[in-house]
């Protein structure tokens, strides 16, 4: 006598109609990112062709230098941002260790001379760094909620540091980073571009890297395969306060001064930048070379609004609406 087998095939159907739905998101989430892809490269191009037609002081010699100089700070914050968004996280509180690093690298080198507050400083930002990774890998807590704390803790911190902008009396402060030069390019763009393939090998040629990639996409699979989560958390985090610290020492040796109140926003920027070259908030894109695209693009719209003399509040605004646009063209669908 034969059983009826309408529940298994009812099941079988329901499993097969689950498994196409899937596929079906996972390939308009493809295409559509790419469609984003090519989206910010036609937008790279426009702008490079309104700068060409509308300016004649944007390729110049003089200006091409100030916008490396310029993108500096926001290419190495959005190295360590991209670090810390693969593995589904976010580090706000990268524009506070920006403004305590370089007020401490300021005001310590004429105390203990340059190398060693250098030192310190970026020894501030990787310890920043490493609370922030220790508070979202072993209590579990919402990195959004970590950072924002550090925040406002580390801009506390700075206040009670110095309530007043540092100016180191060593000339060497200025002349040997922020403010160098080999030949008509300057040091800190040197820095800053050398980081990006250091990242692109770390993240594809190693096993961490590729563990922190592995985390934003399926962070339970990563653990069942025997790798330490939480140490690799640990890791991004404190590679973001390293990038931070060292955007921050930059930042006031190009500018002589390290002014407490610096660093505010900055985290937005770098968030942008990482979005625009294809990460995904939330885990499961994202790299090097992308990211390095998007610290380009941000830099030639800031480059292009200041020649034309717009104010910093209609820069902030569409900064903001570029988050969104990326956000929702790389968003991933459940």
């Amino acid at each position: 006598m034969q059983m009826p087998s309408n529940s298994s095939d009812g099941q079988e159907s329901r499993a097969r109609a689950s498994l196409s739905a899937q596929v079906g998101r996972w390939l308009g989430g493809k295409s559509r990112r790419r469609w984003a892809d090519y989206g910010f490269m036609a937008a790279f191009v426009i702008l490079m062709l309104i700068a060409a037609s509308t300016s004649d002081v944007f390729f110049t010699e003089r200006n091409i230098r100030n916008l490396f100089r310029q993108i500096v700070t926001n290419g190495l914050l959005s190295l360590g941002m991209l670090v810390v968004v693969l593995t589904a996280g976010i580090d706000l509180s990268v524009g506070s260790i920006v403004a305590l690093s370089g007020i401490l690298a300021a005001g310590l080198t004429d105390q203990i001379g340059l190398a060693l507050a250098v030192l310190v400083a970026l020894a501030i930002g990787v310890l920043v760094g490493a609370v922030n990774g220790f508070l979202v890998a072993r209590f579990k807590l919402a990195p959004f909620i970590v950072t924002l704390a550090t925040l406002s803790a580390v801009r506390g911190a700075i206040y009670v540091y110095s309530e007043t902008p540092q100016t180191p009396s060593n000339p060497a402060f200025r002349a040997l980073l922020g403010g160098g030069f080999i030949g008509p390019v300057p040091v800190a763009a040197i820095i800053m571009v050398a980081c990006f393939p250091l990242v692109w090998l770390f993240l594809n040629r190693t096993t961490a890297g590729r563990a922190i990639v592995a985390i934003g996409g399926n962070e339970e699979a990563v653990r069942l395969a025997g790798i330490n989560v939480g140490r690799h958390i640990l890791l991004a985090y404190i590679i973001s306060g390293l990038f931070s610290g060292m955007a921050g020492v930059l930042l006031a040796s190009r500018l002589g001064i390290a002014q407490p109140s610096v660093g505010a926003g900055y985290e937005l920027d770098a968030i942008a930048a990482v979005v625009i070259g294809g990460g995904i908030l939330g885990g499961g894109g994202g790299g090097a070379i992308g990211t390095f695209g998007g610290v380009l693009i941000l830099g030639l719209i800031d480059n292009l609004l200041n020649l034309f003399n717009v104010q910093s509040y209609y820069q902030q605004i569409f900064k903001g609406l570029i988050i969104v646009f990326a956000v929702l063209a790389r968003r991933k669908e459940g």
